[in-house]
């Protein structure tokens, strides 16, 4: 890899409509030309364009399904970069002269959403809190292990891992820790991760919303995942900051 390449990889990220095009594709969802259009805000034949760059540049693959052609994340490790950059500009962001107060779907994506294929968001933090506590994996560092606990831990979700065992058909990682960007602590990715979303959604426990990252957890699923984790974790998801106030600064709230 040579300077050229990386710099050529950026330009590519760094395109405002292309960046929102990539952005729109985070939730491992596969999008046509004129959808994307609309997330970019540019014209269809300007996004096409785009895309054939963003193709081209192995970012993104595409496959012909009938008359149309799906456009999706060329990998995980792209869906990787991506969250990385929003990590960084989240931080560089200037602060604000007076508070914003977030929005419904500010609310929503920050409680539950997609992360290319694995959940983010408070649920996503909370989920790997409990695998933790109940020692059925650890992070060190960018490296997540899985312990002999884990299959116990997660058959009590109903989750078989004797179905997806580490290494099998990938060469991608079994377990590993992704930094949340709204929650700053992290969730689990992974082949593991998408295991637990996939059984989620499955079970109807998470529903995507329309157009959206955001993942809208049922009642049937707060019935599941609360009973799972029980009622401590489960106020993770609920509260936010709120249920662990040391946790970023120092500070005492009344019960």
């Amino acid at each position: 890899m040579n300077t050229n390449q990386i710099a050529h990889i950026a330009s590519l990220v760094g395109e405002p409509a292309r960046t929102a095009m990539l952005m729109e594709l985070l939730d491992g969802r596969s999008l046509t030309a004129h959808e994307l259009a609309g997330a970019g805000n540019v014209s269809p034949q300007t996004a096409s364009r785009h895309l054939a760059l963003l193709v081209e540049g192995g970012l993104l693959s595409v496959e012909q399904h009938g008359r149309h052609r799906y456009h999706r994340l060329a990998s995980p490790e792209v869906a990787r970069v991506l969250e990385g950059i929003t990590q960084l500009a989240a931080q560089n962001a200037p602060p604000l002269r007076r508070a914003v107060v977030p929005g419904p779907k500010d609310a929503a994506m920050r409680m539950a959403r997609s992360c290319y294929d694995h959940i983010a968001g408070r649920l996503g933090v909370a989920i790997a809190h409990h695998l933790i506590a109940d020692g059925a994996i650890t992070f060190d560092g960018e490296a997540g292990h899985v312990t002999d606990k884990a299959g116990a831990v997660l058959a009590r979700l109903g989750i078989d891992l004797t179905a997806s065992l580490p290494g099998t058909h990938t060469r991608r990682p079994y377990c590993r820790p992704c930094l949340d960007w709204s929650e700053r602590r992290f969730h689990v990715a992974g082949q593991l991760g998408t295991l637990i979303c996939t059984h989620s959604l499955e079970r109807g426990w998470l529903m995507r919303r329309q157009g959206m990252r955001a993942l809208e957890i049922t009642p049937k699923g707060v019935v599941a995942l609360r009973g799972w984790m029980g009622q401590e974790s489960w106020r993770q998801v609920t509260e936010g900051d709120a249920a662990f106030p040391v946790q970023r600064e120092q500070r005492t709230i009344a019960p």
